[in-house]
């Protein structure tokens, strides 16, 4: 198999190479696992691993299958492009998966040994997500449904014309432009290897399920007699959708082809519907407060045949991630934030009686029942990608499933990660975890980072990034402070929710005091400081560049928010914007806001060597908040760099764009941190 011939030709390099050291290059050479379907008796889990081929400058997903009990894992697709909505058929017999192999993505069955691989549906459109029903017979699935653009209605004799034509918001959204089509749900009938045709659930109406840009197949669910689906919608547009997060579930009677809407009434996201394995239960999360996508994830219950409503995360102070049934449905098990963590919890039905099965310096990502003694999720640290482990229901007891990059990482030196407890101006206890290089050595002095966090609400938790990555930083010679300053889950609601509408205040001076309690320390040189984030990050280091009264020497700051009035009239979701800001820059009210948090508003006091990253598909912050900052600086004549990717969004996903983001990143540090 492809994955195995690679992985031994990378072998053979590191005992060539005796790399010891974490490199960018290496971090790209790391395969990433993701997703946890245990089989139905619960024998095996399946899940799947991305491999990245930078001189092809693509990757790929493959399917794997592990022993319950562990063991080597079985590869059971070879396939370029990405697989993915894994899932085994009811009966366990085959494994169905979506895969983009053909350009198309399209729905593929596999015998669980890795025989008898077959394409079962052929959609010129393709097939975007889809689930077998409990009962065999039905597949619900998801695919594009085209609309025409106005242009097309308007002029129907310029076919060639290339323009858009926009009469309401939401025209572009995170990375994508409205391309006049709609992610509709379909019912369909299942045979052996075969979908019938299709019933659109969502006909005539310009919504999407799952919701755009980042809902998958989580927000569809089955009802356990195969007689409906409830899916997750904002049946909202234009205007009213880019201020809004009310979305809802829908549930469509197959029978009757009448579709209900069960959360009427309650004005944030409803997402992620959860039957209980009878189906007199569905649970599904909520946010409380309409325009807030960040306020707390309250799990709700709805009894089926009386339609009764329960929040059964009363009076709990954390949010409610990833609900699981227990098999007698007495038990929720569900991953939440604690002390920039993530945790898995139990919840008694019954008592409403929360406490955690796992505590430790890592993060859960997702989790699924394996069998009425145990659970299977995924877990990662800040020294290790994601793998599977098993966790005993009874005492939390953990077990490493999967150890896909061991002996990769087993040749590296790893950094050490501390916690920190670092006093705040206002009195308060902020977490900072503290990395050090490898090999640390106390009677040196040390460059140091001051990592700013996104979001805003986002913590600075145990996770592996693969841009973001501590490891890394702290590999090539930097210790990074890492502050869980104001505004960031995990640490209560207050703590989370204080940021809005004080983006320039406290949050500000907790970056301040963790830096402040570092530089104290003998090992780091307080005359070489810097300061790194990404996107509310990288307002924060545009902020700081104003404000920072000589403390740093260097900034990096990737899709930064700069000028708050630009950046206000050309976001896309607003609710964003309306909430944590407070609303337009034009509101008399907001104003003395606008002018205290807009970083443009200090440029004349920069000062410090910048380097500005942008894309130009980030439409959530738009490509002119990095160029403003760029040429602001120009003009000052202060030493930058604009590194500007035309591919690119938010995010940086392609391996070589990566690579050079890391070059760049790192070339710039030693510049101004390192002489």
């Amino acid at each position: 198999m492809r994955y195995l011939l690679l992985m031994g030709a990378w072998l053979v390099s590191v005992s060539l190479s005796a790399q010891l050291q974490m490199t960018p290059e290496l971090l790209w050479d790391l395969d990433r696992v993701s997703g946890v379907a245990p089989s139905p008796d619960g024998s095996h889990v399946l899940y799947g691993i991305t491999s990245y081929d930078v001189q092809e400058n693509k990757g790929d997903r493959n399917l794997f299958l592990i022993p319950a009990e562990g063991g080597d894992p079985i590869q059971l697709t070879d396939l370029t492009g990405t697989a993915y909505d894994e899932q085994w058929r009811p009966d366990g017999q085959k494994i169905g998966f979506i895969s983009t192999h053909t350009g198309v993505p399209q729905v593929y069955e596999v015998n669980k040994d890795g025989t008898g691989l077959r394409q079962v549906t052929f959609s010129l459109e393709g097939i975007t997500h889809f689930a077998y029903s409990p009962t065999g017979d039905k597949v619900w699935f998801t695919a594009k449904v085209s609309y025409p653009s106005k242009v097309e209605e308007l002029y129907p004799d310029l076919p060639k014309a290339n323009a858009r034509i926009i009469d309401d918001l939401m025209y572009r959204h995170w990375d994508t432009w409205d391309d006049h089509a709609h992610s509709h749900l379909f019912v369909a009938p299942y045979t052996e290897g075969r979908f019938g045709e299709g019933v659109n659930v969502m006909e005539g109406e310009p919504y999407d399920t799952p919701l755009a840009p980042f809902g998958g197949a989580e927000q569809i669910a089955w009802s356990p007699d195969g007689k409906g689906v409830v899916y997750t919608c904002k049946k909202l547009t234009g205007k009213e959708y880019a201020e809004s997060t009310n979305s809802d579930l829908y549930y469509y009677d197959v029978d009757s082809q009448t579709t209900t809407n069960l959360t009427a009434g309650m004005v944030g996201y409803d997402r992620d519907p959860v039957f209980s394995p009878s189906g007199e239960y569905l649970l599904w999360t909520s946010l409380e407060r309409a325009g807030f996508e960040s306020d707390r994830k309250r799990l709700f219950m709805l009894e089926w045949a009386t339609g009764e409503k329960t929040e059964l995360s009363e009076g709990y102070d954390g949010d409610v991630l990833h609900p699981v049934w227990s098999a007698d449905e007495k038990t929720i098990y569900f991953i939440t934030g604690e002390r920039a963590t993530y945790q898995v919890y139990q919840l008694d039905v019954k008592r409403k009686r929360i406490n955690n099965l796992t505590s430790g310096t890592y993060n859960y990502r997702n989790i699924a029942l394996l069998n009425d003694k145990t659970l299977v999720g995924s877990r990662m640290d800040m020294t290790q990608p994601t793998e599977l482990f098993t966790i005993g229901l009874r005492k939390g007891q953990e077990k490493q499933l999967t150890f896909t990059n061991a002996k990769i990482l087993d040749r590296l030196r790893k950094p050490k990660v501390e916690s920190r407890w670092i006093p705040t101006s206002d009195g308060q206890q902020m977490l900072t975890w503290v990395i050090y290089p490898p090999n640390f050595d106390p009677a040196k002095k040390y460059p140091t980072l001051l990592y700013c966090q996104g979001g805003p609400q986002s913590a600075v938790s145990q996770f592996f990034s693969f841009r973001w990555n501590f490891q890394l930083m702290a590999s090539q010679g930097y210790i990074v402070v890492a502050p869980n300053r104001r505004g960031l889950p995990s640490f209560g609601r207050a703590w989370n929710d204080q940021i809005s509408g004080d983006w320039g205040g406290q949050n500000m001076k907790d970056y301040l005091s963790a830096i402040d309690a570092l530089k104290k320390e003998p090992f780091v040189d307080e005359e070489r400081l810097g300061a790194v984030g990404a996107s509310y990050g990288g307002y924060s280091v545009y902020w700081l560049a104003g404000n920072h009264n000589k403390r740093f020497k260097a900034f990096i700051a990737h899709c930064g928010l700069f000028n708050l009035e630009s950046w206000y009239g050309t976001t896309e979701e607003l609710f964003f914007a309306n909430w944590d800001v407070g609303g337009p820059y034009w509101d008399v009210h907001l104003r003395s806001k606008y002018e205290a948090f807009s970083p443009h508003r200090f440029v004349q006091n920069w000062d410090t060597p910048i380097l500005v990253i942008h894309g130009e598909k980030d439409f959530r912050v738009p490509v002119g908040e990095g160029m403003q900052a760029f040429q602001a600086a120009q003009i000052r004549d202060v030493p930058s760099r604009f590194l500007y990717f035309p591919e690119e969004g938010h995010w940086v996903l392609r391996p070589q764009n990566g690579i050079l983001w890391h070059r760049v990143f790192f070339d710039w540090l030693d510049q101004h941190l390192k002489k």
